[in-house]
């Protein structure tokens, strides 16, 4: 294998386990949400904390090797619209992260005020996000 092989090989790696964290953080926003008291809340505060550094860990990297090969082949941003449109829906992904991890804090600091409903809503976002990144990258539509 390649240098450029192993890279990309290693990036898929850290964009399953950043979407990992980022399909199970909001669950656990569910949960607590539904248990705003008590050793319970106490437990997953903690696993949003725990969860949310390993999702920071996988995006950095994830992110990291995309940009490293993006260095490497610089001529997948030349004429491919699916790479500029994959960046976007990515620099979103990002913002939807620290959305996230600002959610953490609000949790952390007992002050959250959104319902259980709505994060079963805001925990859908990140499918639609790895739909269109897996539908430009293998199809390469434009």
């Amino acid at each position: 294998m390649s240098l450029n092989d192993w890279l990309e090989a290693f990036h898929i790696i850290f964009v399953v386990t950043w979407f990992a964290g980022l399909f199970y953080l909001p669950r656990l926003f569910v949960y607590a949400a539904e248990n705003p008291e008590g050793s319970r809340f106490d437990l997953l505060l903690v696993m949003q904390r725990r969860l949310l550094m390993i999702t920071h860990i996988g995006g950095a990297l994830a992110v990291g090797l995309g940009l490293t090969l993006l260095a490497i082949e610089p001529w997948h941003l030349s004429g491919a619209g699916w790479m500029h449109a994959k960046l976007t829906l990515v620099a979103g992904l990002v913002g939807y992260h620290v959305w996230c991890a600002r959610l953490v804090r609000v949790f952390r600091e007992g002050s959250n005020q959104r319902s259980s409903r709505w994060f079963r809503f805001f925990n859908e976002v990140p499918a639609v996000f790895l739909i269109g990144i897996v539908v430009l990258v293998v199809g390469k539509p434009f």
